[in-house]
C-alpha cells in the first residue's frame, strides 16, 4: 500500500473550491491512475481484475487483483489455490474470490508519467462535463459576465467558469464592447467540443427584454401580467405586449412602474433603447390598432384571416403616416413582428384618391342596337317583287329594241 496521508484530501478541496471537482472523483481518478500505471510497468494490456483501493482512514492506495479460489490452478492471474487462499483468509472457500495486494515496491517513470496523464484527463473530463451541465440549466436565461477581450470581431465574454463567445451578429450596432466591463448577456446555446464547452451568447436576443421585464416587474414575476410577444430591433426600439389576468391590475401600467420607476431601469439596462408597451387584446383590429401606436388610426380593414396569410389595411391621418410607417419602415415592421399580421398602411388623401381612380377607370358599356326578328314570310315577299321588276325590266327593253328596228325598216 501507498501512504498517502492528508495531501489527497488537501488537494481534493483545493480543486473543489477552484474548479467544481468533487472528492469522489478525484479518488476515483487517483485509482484508475494506479491501474494504468500497474499495466505499464508489468508490461500489459489487459488486467480485467486488477483495481486500486483507496482506504480513507488510513490514507493508504494499493493496487489489488481479484482471484477466485479453485482446487486446482489452470490459470495463474485469475485463480489461486485453496491453500494459497487460506494464508491470506481462513474462511474463504472453493469458488470465493479474495483480493490479492499486487501492488509494486517501486513505479517506474514511464508508470508514473502514465499515471499522471490519467488524473489530468479525468479532472479535464470532470471539469468540461460540470461546466457543460451548469450551462445547459442556464440555457435560454439572462446571465451576467465581464468582456474580455474582442477577437475577430467576436465578443469574448467570462461568465464564470468559462469564457463565452458573442459572435457579431449577436451584438448591438454601434455598441462600444470595453474590456472590463459588466454585461448581461442571454446564454443562447451551449456545444460540447473535445476542450471545454463553447457557450454562444447573445446581447441582442428579444427573450432579454423578457428577463428584464420579469426582474423589475412583480407582477410578471407573480404571473398576473403576461408578456405575450416580443420584437425588437437592439439598440433601436423594442415593441412588448402584455395582458393583464387580473381585471383590477393595468398591465401597461404595472411595467411602467410608479413614475415611471420600472421601465426607466430597464430603458438604461438596454442602454436607452426605446421600449413601446402596448396592450395585447384577442381581437385582431383592437391589438393592430395598438401595436401601431403612437400613431393615430382612423380604421382597420381584414383583408384576409386565414392559417397561412394575415393581411390587415390599417389607415391613418395625413398627419400620422410618417410616424405609422417609422422611420425607414421601423414601426410598422415591428408592428408586423408583433402581432403576425402583414400590416399596409395608407393616409386618409392616399384612400380617397384610390377610391376617385377606381370611379373614373369604371367605363358603362355601350348599347348594343336589337336584332330585328327573322320573318320568313317577308323574305319570301321581298324575292317576289325583286323577281317582278325584273321581269318588267326585261319586258320594257324587248319593247324598245322592236320599235329600233321597226324604225330603221322604213328609212
Amino acid at each position: 500500500m501507498i501512504k498517502i496521508g492528508t495531501a489527497l484530501f488537501e488537494a481534493c478541496e483545493e480543486l473543489e473550491r477552484e474548479r467544481g471537482i468533487s472528492k469522489e472523483v478525484i479518488i476515483s481518478s487517483l485509482c484508475d491512475a494506479l491501474v494504468a500505471a500497474y499495466k505499464k510497468h508489468m508490461h500489459v494490456k489487459e488486467a480485467a481484475n486488477i483495481e486500486a483501493i483507496f482506504d480513507e482512514q488510513t490514507g493508504e492506495i494499493g493496487v489489488f487483483s481479484t482471484k477466485t479460489v479453485v482446487k486446482e490452478v489452470e490459470d495463474p492471474d485469475m485463480e489461486i489455490s485453496l491453500e494459497e487462499a487460506q494464508e491470506i483468509d481462513d474462511e474463504v472457500e472453493i469458488d470465493d474470490e479474495v483480493k490479492i495486494e499486487v501492488t509494486p515496491d517501486q513505479f517506474g517513470r514511464i508508470a508514473a508519467q502514465s499515471a499522471k496523464q490519467v488524473i489530468t484527463q479525468r479532472i479535464r473530463d470532470a471539469e468540461r462535463n460540470n461546466i457543460l451541465n451548469e450551462f445547459l440549466e442556464k440555457k435560454g436565461t439572462l446571465t451576467t459576465g465581464i468582456i474580455q477581450r474582442v477577437e475577430n470581431r467576436n465578443v469574448i465574454v467570462n461568465i464564470g467558469k468559462t469564457d463565452a463567445i458573442m459572435p457579431q451578429r449577436e451584438q448591438i450596432p454601434r455598441e462600444y464592447y470595453k474590456p472590463g466591463n459588466r454585461i448581461r448577456v442571454f446564454v443562447l446555446n451551449v456545444k460540447e467540443t473535445n476542450r471545454l464547452p463553447q457557450v454562444i451568447v447573445s446581447h441582442a436576443h428579444p427573450e432579454i427584454v423578457r428577463e428584464l421585464f420579469e426582474l423589475e416587474v412583480p407582477e410578471i414575476e407573480d404571473g398576473i401580467v403576461e408578456i405575450k410577444s416580443i420584437s425588437r430591433e437592439a439598440g433601436f426600439r423594442t415593441k412588448i405586449a402584455v395582458w393583464s389576468n387580473d381585471p383590477e391590475v393595468d398591465s401597461v401600467g404595472a411595467c411602467i412602474g410608479p413614475r415611471g420607476s420600472r421601465i426607466q431601469t430597464i430603458v438604461g439596462e438596454l442602454k436607452n433603447e426605446k421600449i413601446d408597451i402596448v396592450r395585447w387584446s384577442p381581437d385582431p383590429v383592437e391589438y393592430i390598432v395598438n401595436a401601431i401606436s403612437p400613431a393615430r388610426v382612423v380604421s382597420v380593414d381584414i383583408m384576409t384571416d386565414d392559417e397561412e396569410t394575415k393581411d390587415a389595411l390599417v389607415v391613418v391621418p395625413d398627419d400620422q403616416l410618417s410616424l405609422a410607417i417609422g422611420r425607414e419602415g421601423q414601426n410598422v415592421r415591428l408592428a408586423h413582428r408583433l402581432t403576425g399580421w402583414k400590416i399596409d398602411i395608407k393616409s386618409v388623401s392616399q384612400m380617397e384618391q384610390d377610391e376617385a381612380n377606381q370611379v373614373s377607370n369604371y367605363t358603362e358599356e355601350e348599347p348594343v342596337e336589337e336584332e330585328t326578328p327573322f320573318d320568313s314570310d317577308e323574305i319570301q315577299e321581298e324575292i317576289e317583287e325583286e323577281m317582278n321588276q325584273q321581269a318588267v325590266d326585261e319586258e320594257d327593253i324587248a319593247s324598245e329594241e322592236v320599235e329600233e328596228n321597226e324604225e330603221a325598216s322604213e328609212e
